[in-house]
């Protein structure tokens, strides 16, 4: 099995998007899913994005991507990469594409002078946490995850601070 891993360019634009649909149908959340594969290009390949993709091929096949950002941790004074998003296809998977994967995006946050490389996940994807607890990945439990988003978002951002 020959796995290779490459930078994201333009022309992947379309992949992406369907890997993000494939993800997003996994995780029970395709509803969610507002992004016209227009808006990956215009976001996620502009010359200014703080974003960037890899896709990940098996024996020349496309199998999956993943989307990485840095981040900055204060308390360790140094950038940290996030991963917002990593998926290989069901057909490639238990073949160690998802391994590669996350392997060189470790790379690239220690070749990059990161700290640490962060993630989410599901609390009911036990397979995903069972592959990266096998990686020595380790839960932060400690910590909840807060996001406000869409009207909320927008409607405290125009509140007046009493």
């Amino acid at each position: 099995m020959n796995i290779d891993i490459r930078e994201a360019q333009a022309p992947d634009t379309a992949l992406i998007h369907a890997f993000i649909v494939e993800l997003a149908i996994y995780e029970k959340a395709a509803h969610e899913v507002v992004a016209s594969a227009a808006d990956i290009e215009s976001s996620l390949f502009a010359p200014d994005s703080p974003a960037r993709a890899l896709i990940c091929t098996v024996n020349g096949q496309p199998a999956g991507f993943a989307v990485y950002f840095l981040s900055y941790s204060t308390w360790l004074g140094r950038k940290g990469m996030y991963l917002e998003d990593l998926y290989i296809s069901p057909q490639h998977r238990r073949g160690g594409a998802g391994k590669h994967l996350l392997r060189h995006l470790a790379k690239l946050a220690v070749d990059s002078g990161c700290g640490r490389l962060e993630w989410s996940v599901l609390d009911w994807n036990e397979p995903a946490i069972v592959f990266y607890q096998s990686l020595g990945a380790k839960p932060q439990s400690e910590w909840v995850r807060y996001r406000l988003a869409g009207p909320t978002l927008n409607d405290f951002a125009r509140q007046e601070v009493k």
